[in-house]
């Protein structure tokens, strides 16, 4: 690498930036490979919006008289776009050598996406009849943030399903950053499918959901501990993350610990509750132990009053 000439203001510290390319890495073009682009994966996570909700992430309406058209348009860029970024992805680690693993990635991720529209409709129909706020479908769409955690995360989990590295996360973690919800495309969902609020919501990459639940604010469902190994490194792979059954709703702020913890199907995990082990299907799972009082605030104007607690 040649060193600046070191006669303009900025030149010592762009020399110490260059320094520290090498010692620490920096680049994205050696071997004139460059690695996947967070601006690409977002703009394709937008392009994906819009080919899953025409209409909906557009300035204009949409005709029917050019759906066609413009759908075409639509899967032709998200297909030119997502094709480089995964070519991009898979040859990580040996640019050089093309793996032939893109085209038949692309193809079956083409084919899933009708099949993500058909769940996206049994999450919106989820959120609809599981929330009194919701007054029209179009509405959930149009400005419930989980829409667009769930819509993208389906995507990715097919992407990741696929075998392509890398691409998944930047795209769970771009609807991350827009929504506060933070769902690994690894975990695997199932229909009807709704998370009230979404902020905060944590779903980790080994978890396994299914039928009809339902999340609030704050969840986590995440790993418990993680294996190392000899060298006291954490051991990549693994169940990790709980299992929850067909009909669960987990309230605000409740933590579910464990690759062995699973959540029977029907069972109600009620707020702020911190779980490490499995519930039977069925199960009402709440604090007893803290409970509300009702003081009389006049009672604590005199110093002379007894101290009072919540």
């Amino acid at each position: 690498m040649t060193a600046p000439r070191l006669d303009r203001p900025l030149d010592k510290h762009v020399a110490a930036l260059l320094a520290s390319y090498e010692r620490a890495g920096g680049l994205n073009n050696r071997e004139a490979h460059n690695l996947p682009s967070k601006r690409a994966v977002g703009q394709i996570c937008e392009d994906l919006l819009q080919l899953l909700f025409p209409g909906f992430h557009d300035d204009d309406a949409v005709q029917e008289d050019s759906i066609e058209k413009l759908t075409y348009q639509r899967m032709e860029r998200v297909v030119a776009r997502l094709t480089e970024q995964v070519r991009r992805s898979v040859r990580v680690g040996n640019p050089k050598k093309p793996t032939g693993r893109t085209p038949p990635i692309m193809e079956k991720f083409c084919e899933a996406i009708p099949q993500v529209r058909e769940l996206l409709r049994t999450d919106v129909e989820a959120a609809f009849e599981g929330d009194p706020a919701a007054i029209f479908r179009d509405e959930i769409i149009l400005s419930y943030p989980f829409i667009e955690a769930i819509a993208i995360q389906r995507l990715a989990h097919q992407l990741h399903r696929l075998g392509a590295p890398i691409i998944p996360r930047m795209m769970t973690e771009w609807v991350h950053g827009r929504t506060g919800i933070d769902i690994h495309p690894g975990a695997s969902i199932g229909s009807h499918f709704f998370i009230d609020h979404g902020t905060g919501v944590v779903i980790g990459e080994t978890c396994r959901i299914g039928n009809r639940v339902k999340l609030y604010h704050g969840v986590t469902l995440g790993a418990r501990s993680f294996a190392k190994d000899s060298s006291g490194r954490i051991t990549k792979g693994g169940k990790r993350h709980p299992e929850v059954g067909d009909g669960v709703t987990i309230y605000p702020n409740s933590t579910i610990l464990g690759g062995e913890t699973t959540i029977g199907a029907h069972s109600t995990i009620g707020a702020n509750v911190f779980l490490m082990q499995s519930v039977p299907p069925n199960s009402l799972v709440v604090y007893e132990e803290k409970q509300l009082s009702i003081l009389d605030k006049t009672a604590r104007k005199s110093p002379e009053a007894a101290e009072w607690s919540i």
